[in-house]
């Protein structure tokens, strides 16, 4: 059953979704953090997203704050991202109540420190976040972008023991027009056993069903909840347990 993880995007601890890294275009939620992940885990969904948007424009994590309350305040699994370079900004995360981190600039900058971390915390408690646009990878919150291809960029990593890979369509982020099936697929064949965690383009059940039948091990979604597209009642198919 793939795993349904939503996202809590955050800037000055309010959930947000940004257009596209453009921060001229913040689309601002009048809900808290905190209540909505508490819905999530009513509903059976055991993991979150969490991106501190600030932390990755900045280079460093800023709202751990909210990370520390939904962790105090829920059973939630914490997926923590935005801003992570150093190994100091891994142990914070995990302080402050984070149960796994993702990172993607830094593997792109420093790629031997990236690998090491697989090594120190452990392939299950790192993800690669590695985002792209017209299949070239970007970084710093998507507001910079490189000729690196997203497919190699992962192999790289896939070699030296990578297990879990957060992958969005830029393109289609926020658009609702549907995810990326055939990087999904052409990843999943590339790469056996990696766990993919599907980005952008989400908005209906049917695309959660189109991942889970080429073997997308979870889906991340954002404005589809906010915007009443992905009702978390309709979800519960897939976070149930029998």
């Amino acid at each position: 059953m793939i795993k349904i993880v939503p996202s809590i995007a955050v800037i000055k601890g309010q959930c947000v979704h940004v257009d596209k890294s453009n921060f001229n275009k913040v689309t601002k939620y009048d809900v808290n953090p905190l209540e909505v992940a508490q819905k999530f885990e009513d509903h059976g969904i055991e993991q979150i997203h969490m991106v501190d948007l600030e932390g990755a424009r900045r280079g460093r994590p800023v709202n751990y704050g909210v990370l520390e309350t939904i962790a105090g305040y829920t059973k939630l699994q914490i997926d923590f991202s935005g801003g992570i370079t150093t190994d100091g900004d891994i142990s914070k995360a995990y302080e402050y109540g984070a149960s796994y981190i993702t990172a993607a600039s830094i593997a792109v900058s420093r790629k031997e420190l990236f690998t090491s971390w697989l090594i120190s915390y452990g392939r299950e408690k790192i993800t690669l976040g590695a985002d792209a646009l017209n299949g070239k990878i970007a970084i710093r919150g998507w507001a910079k972008t490189t000729e690196i291809d997203v497919a190699d960029h992962i192999g790289y990593f896939y070699e030296r023991g990578l297990k879990y890979v957060k992958t969005t369509d830029i393109s289609r982020d926020g658009e609702l027009s549907g995810p990326s099936i055939d990087l999904y697929k052409h990843l999943i064949e590339r790469y056996p056993g990696i766990c993919i965690l599907a980005s952008g383009g989400i908005s209906t059940i049917e695309d959660i069903e189109r991942l889970q039948d080429i073997g997308v091990w979870g889906v991340i979604f954002n404005r589809a909840f906010y915007e009443d597209k992905l009702k978390l009642k309709d979800l519960e198919r897939f976070t149930q347990h029998v």
